[in-house]
């Protein structure tokens, strides 16, 4: 007999061609009813035997769409609504918005072979999209997820595409963002002294093309913000942009047409191929091979990896195509400012550093930079979490009664927004010293405040009371009457780690190792090489690396040769005087005597040893030192590491005792090469020798240091032999981009 069933399915199966596959599924059964979305994911109805009913649901659950995330399910009885057939209905918002924003599409291969095909009525259309691929995220403005909701309401669907969009049979059928060239976004071609060049779209990438090849920089506006694009092969080019973005050393990423051109360029693991062709395109840094197309030392200077993309829109897929050679392809700002989104906004502020401007008219509400990973033994390693990750939420089990904001910190900022039974970790905004990226989180906040229709009642902030985020934090908190939280910034890292890996239930006691360059402590030193237990809802600080002398605030992390000066004992130090002049000497040696202010930063053990093997003295971009570190220990090709800490007995790590040591079997001829990497296989021992001692079999590691691929892949190795289980963050970067959802994790789960 039948009856009417309710299915209620979660996750993210908005804008993924859920509502379409369902319909399509529904009919092909034979099956009265309706599907459509609400606040709190896809809803749907069908009159049928219970049996029958069963059926429908456990094919929902195996065949959904690949690119849909279902979290849970339930079905009930309910009372008959009466259906003459099965329709898609338009959705309805009835209460507060309760479920995962869906993050950004890279162009699947369907489309891709459409825009490429003389036959096809989107041929040549650079914002091709379809139920399967396209921005989500970047062109919301609102839930659920409908057309009325996005950027896209500005255009409306020509008569073919609404064809299109209400055939059942049709793979844009109730496709969001449909549109095609009649109706859709428009391009244009502009000058730097804003005059207008073309407005034909095939016209504008071709001719877009031919000033990339002919040595200049051109500013695109994708789906997500601008890229500043120059031609990969051009030295001279590419050292243009340098001098105008004012990014002298730090390196870029290259986009190449296809994998096929990747390959002939570097050799690609499994691993790195599957990222690469992902629905999240990210830059996947890769190792360089021999032979290349790309001008390599221009584009990383110093480094032998390479960030490697494949576009992620079709007018990024037209643009490449037409190009046939690797370009390379940054984010659109002025070094250290956010992403431009706004034509006005990009064609003043860049009108100094790129010739041209492929501008478009659909309007991006969250501007993104593309997400960066790497891999270490095939296990992936985020270094950014933004275009195509973000904002998806984190699965994990959240428990609050209270709608809770938590700030992060101050350099590779994000914030973390829990309003309802969901977790939004945000994209990447960058260093809030910056006051374009503070002002870009600021309206993010305001965003996910009016979107979900909730303001925060708790607010977590770290305990360093001067990160903008932490003073940001104070002042919203006094604005809407919300109680403040301050939580420790290793803390927070060891409890990203606990909450990512779901180990807050675990009986064992667990190793927390927290190495960055820097945070505030609980004893107002500067902390970043922690060792904290975790067991019974509490976090207890073990040990750390002995602490040593923090001299001039901030030019220490900009400076690698202080943080040497700083561990070098009298012996040593006056090898490396010639780093300095008279009067820094004198200055420093006198600081020496009084400094009060000390640290465990592993961050700084790094920037030391690179300064003391002649890699860097001075950094000019973040992390610098340690890049150029982990690079010179990538050229040793032996195994016969050296462990400095061998047969010591320490409670503390011996910090001196290893930099010295180290200076020491340099002056005695060893390989630079062979030192650095022996820097790193003593710290991965460090961490087997504790865990051991203390018999931790679970060993929990977080920090921007453990983005470091050797350090982790030995790690692991060591780990193996001795059945030690090493987590790391997988779903989060495990530099301060992770901090927000730390603090939610200590939050909801820490005693003390």
């Amino acid at each position: 007999m039948s009856q009417t069933y309710k299915i209620q399915i979660k996750g993210q199966v908005q804008g993924v061609g859920f509502r379409p596959f369902v319909y399509n599924l529904a009919k092909k059964i034979d099956l009265k009813g309706s599907v459509f979305n609400n606040e709190d994911g896809v809803i749907i109805y069908c009159e049928s035997t219970e049996e029958k009913a069963e059926n429908f649901l456990n094919q929902i659950l195996n065949n959904h769409p690949d690119i849909a995330v279902i979290t849970s399910h339930n079905m009930v009885k309910t009372s008959g609504l009466g259906f003459d057939d099965f329709s898609i209905v338009p959705s309805e918002k009835s209460t507060q918005l309760n479920l995962p924003l869906t993050p950004d599409f890279a162009i699947c291969n369907s489309c891709k072979k459409e825009i490429h095909s003389t036959e096809n009525r989107r041929y040549y259309y650079a914002f091709t999209t379809c139920v399967n691929c396209g921005p989500r995220y970047a062109i919301t403005r609102n839930y659920p997820f409908e057309r009325a909701n996005t950027s896209l309401v500005a255009f409306k669907m020509c008569d073919v595409c609404v064809d299109e969009y209400t055939n059942p049979a049709d793979r844009r059928f109730h496709s969001q963002t449909n549109s095609c060239k009649s109706c859709g976004v428009k391009l244009k071609l502009v000058s730097n002294s804003t005059e207008i060049i073309s407005t034909d779209q095939k016209h504008s990438i071709t001719q877009a093309v031919d000033f990339i090849k002919n040595g200049n920089i051109l500013a695109i506006k994708n789906t997500s913000g601008y890229l500043l694009c120059s031609d990969a092969s051009n030295p001279q080019a590419i050292e243009n942009l340098r001098k105008r973005k004012q990014r002298p050393q730090k390196p870029f990423a290259v986009m190449y047409p296809d994998f096929e051109a990747v390959q002939n360029d570097f050799n690609c693991s499994d691993s790195e191929k599957e990222a690469l062709q992902s629905g999240v395109a990210p830059i996947v840094i890769l190792k360089n091979s021999k032979k290349t197309s790309i001008a390599v030392e221009a584009i990383a200077p110093n480094l032998q990896q390479t960030g490697v993309m494949l576009p992620s829109s079709a007018l990024l897929e037209l643009l490449m195509a037409e190009m046939k050679l690797p370009i390379v392809a940054t984010s659109g700002n002025i070094h250290g400012s956010p992403i431009l989104s706004i034509q006005d906004e990009a064609q003043e502020k860049l009108a100094n550093v790129a010739d041209y401007f492929l501008h478009h008219n659909l309007d991006i509400n969250f501007p993104q930079d593309d997400s960066v990973l790497r891999f270490s033994d095939k296990k992936k390693i985020i270094l950014r979490r933004s275009r195509g990750l973000a904002p998806n939420y984190i699965n994990t089990k959240t428990k609050t009664d209270t709608t809770v904001l938590a700030m992060g910190a101050d350099l590779k900022s994000t914030i973390t927004f829990v309003p309802n039974s969901q977790t939004y970790v945000s994209q990447y905004f960058g260093n809030l010293e910056n006051y374009e990226v503070l002002q870009r989180y600021k309206t993010t906040i305001s965003q996910y405040v009016k979107m979900f229709e909730a303001y925060p009642q708790t607010i977590l902030v770290d305990k360093h009371s001067v990160y903008q985020s932490t003073i940001l934090g104070h002042e919203l908190a006094t604005e809407w009457k919300s109680t403040v939280q301050e939580i420790q910034h290793h803390k927070a890292h060891f409890a990203s780690v606990l909450g990512e890996h779901e180990l807050f239930l675990s009986n064992e006691k667990i190793l927390g190792v927290v190495w960055d360059g820097t945070g505030l402590g609980d004893d107002n030193q500067i902390w970043g090489g922690e060792f904290f237990t975790y067991q019974n809802h509490t976090i207890n600080r073990l040990t750390h690396i002995e602490y040593f002398d923090w001299l001039v605030n901030d030019k220490m992390a900009k400076e690698p040769r202080i943080a040497l000066f700083c561990l070098l004992n009298n012996k040593h130090r006056n090898d490396y005087k010639h780093k300095f002049s008279n009067t820094e000497w004198s200055i420093y040696t006198k600081m020496l005597q009084s400094n009060t202010l000390k640290t465990s930063s592993v961050g700084r053990l790094f920037d030391a040893v690179a300064s003391a093997l002649d890699i860097t003295d001075k950094n000019t971009y973040e992390a610098e030192a340690s890049m150029r570190l982990e690079n010179c220990a990538g050229n040793y090709k032996g195994s016969d590491y050296i462990d400095f800490l061998d047969g010591k007995a320490y409670k503390k790590i011996p910090s001196h005792f290893l930099v010295n040591s180290i200076v020491k079997a340099l002056k005695e001829g060893v390989e630079k090469e062979r030192l650095a990497c022996s820097f790193m296989f003593t710290l991965a021992k460090s961490i087997i020798k504790i865990a051991n001692e203390k018999t931790f079999k679970t060993v929990a590691c977080s920090g921007g240091v453990f983005q470091n691929e050797i350090l982790t892949s030995l790690l692991f190795q060591l780990a193996n032999k001795d059945g030690i289980d090493i987590k790391l963050n997988r779903k989060l970067s495990p530099n301060d981009e992770n901090l927000s959802f730390g603090q939610l994790m200590y939050k909801q789960n820490i005693k003390n």
